[in-house]
């Protein structure tokens, strides 16, 4: 007789925990970023609120998880977008071209979230710590790509990363409520 695979504790509760970040998402996406309470992401994951306890010891770190996802889905995004061009104005159009075509409830989650970290000492740590390594990943896809592609920018890769992540956040800002105050370009 066959033996049925039974998942280990490790890989059960590796699919638990990614299945309660599907369920996030899709509610944060199909809710236009309308932050859901744990309730429903348990719900619509198919567990009770202790199976997102035993995943996520609060909302915040819920929270913090699927920004640090969509984060690196973008950082990757990116990564893909400059392997195809070699200059500077390329390379930043090709960027823009890429994460505007980002979902904008994200952006909207990211508000929600950036609010509470600012009034939350508690959030503000985990923020501030989740914000520095997302700059320090795509610092590194700019080093990279600046060192791949030399020449004279004047920007060093650091403060290149935070003028391209504030420049992404103005313009989804802007976009969010007028889509054609933003140009495609």
């Amino acid at each position: 007789m066959p033996r049925i695979h039974q998942p280990s504790v490790p890989e059960h509760r590796a699919a638990q925990h990614r299945a309660v970040l599907d369920a996030a998402e899709r509610l944060i996406v199909d809710n236009d970023g309308k932050d859901p309470t744990l309730a429903e992401v348990a719900a619509a994951a198919g567990f009770t609120k202790g199976a997102v306890y035993s995943n996520f010891g609060s909302k915040a770190e819920l929270f913090l998880a699927l920004m640090a996802a969509e984060a690196g889905a973008r950082v990757a995004a990116v990564e893909q977008a400059l392997a195809g061009t070699t200059d500077l104005p390329g390379a930043l159009a090709a960027v823009g071209d890429e994460l505007a075509a980002r979902d904008p409830a994200w952006q909207l989650l990211y508000l929600e979230f950036w609010q509470r970290a600012v009034r939350d000492p508690g959030v503000r740590t985990a923020f501030v710590a989740s914000r520095r390594e997302l700059r320090a990943r795509v610092a590194e896809v700019v080093e990279r790509f600046l060192a791949a592609h030399p020449g004279h920018t004047g920007w060093d890769a650091g403060r290149l990363t935070v003028v391209l992540l504030a420049l992404t956040h103005g313009l989804a800002l802007e976009a969010l409520p007028d889509p054609d105050a933003v140009p495609d370009d």
